[in-house]
């Protein structure tokens, strides 16, 4: 019972330290964004340097608190190994294309919006998995296009986090597909760590009595980061 209660102590802590970090540190200007020493190395590359940027891509999905917390969404009531593949397949498939094609191709768009709309994944992922969407239309939406299309979002969100670094063209394709290995290499990372403790929560009593109280964290989480996106694009932010 001891450890019960401990790990659902530890999860209920994990998200409500993103909820304060949110409300309390994180600016919207700078989430997760790459600054600092990763900038300015960034800035003056001049060639193909595939390493750093992949480490670089790792970092950003492992500090990424918006995309682990969607992704923590999609897989809480996945229990089979073959549906959590198959959603993440789609999740990276999906910020794969527009991180690629929207830093490729130079499709702008504002990043405060971008983030926004992925703070609504986080709202949607967990409002779904409280069955709101059953309550609302009456049916369950089919979640492989969603998550496929929030992954979309997800990616533009990256590529604009790219865009504004200046990225030098010599040996762009190179450092841009490597990046994106290392955000895959972080994401599996990130995600075996997140399926370690949520299996060992799931064979607890309390799981079940503390799944919607997580899942609400998950959307207030959400909610906050879009807000702060939003209040950033209107009115310069908070």
């Amino acid at each position: 019972m001891r450890r019960a209660h401990g790990l659902s102590a530890l999860v209920a802590w994990v998200v409500g330290l993103i909820v304060w970090f949110q409300f309390g540190l994180a600016s919207p200007a700078t989430a997760h964004a790459i600054g600092g020493k990763d900038a300015a190395f960034v800035a003056a590359t001049t060639g193909p340097d595939p390493l750093p940027f992949a480490y670089l891509g790792a970092k950003h999905m492992v500090t990424g608190y918006d995309h682990l917390l969607f992704l923590l969404g999609v897989i809480f009531f996945l229990f089979r190994f073959r549906q959590i593949a198959l959603y993440v397949t789609m999740f990276s498939l999906g910020h794969s294309i527009t991180l690629l094609a929207g830093v490729l191709l130079n499709i702008r768009m504002d990043s405060a919006l971008v983030d926004a709309v992925i703070g609504f994944s986080v709202i949607y992922k967990a409002f779904d998995n409280l069955g709101g969407m059953k309550t609302l239309f009456g049916f369950q939406p089919d979640n492989r296009p969603v998550v496929l299309g929030f992954g979309l979002v997800h990616g533009f969100g990256l590529a604009t986090k790219l865009q504004s670094l200046h990225l030098n063209p010599n040996g762009l394709v190179t450092n841009l597909i490597s990046f994106n290995v290392g955000v895959e290499i972080g994401q599996i990372i990130a995600l075996s760590l997140i399926l370690l403790a949520m299996t060992a929560w799931r064979r607890t009593r309390l799981f079940a009595r503390t799944a919607v109280a997580a899942n609400v964290l998950i959307m207030v989480a959400g909610s906050v980061f879009m807000t702060r996106q939003l209040a950033a694009y209107f009115l310069g932010g908070l």
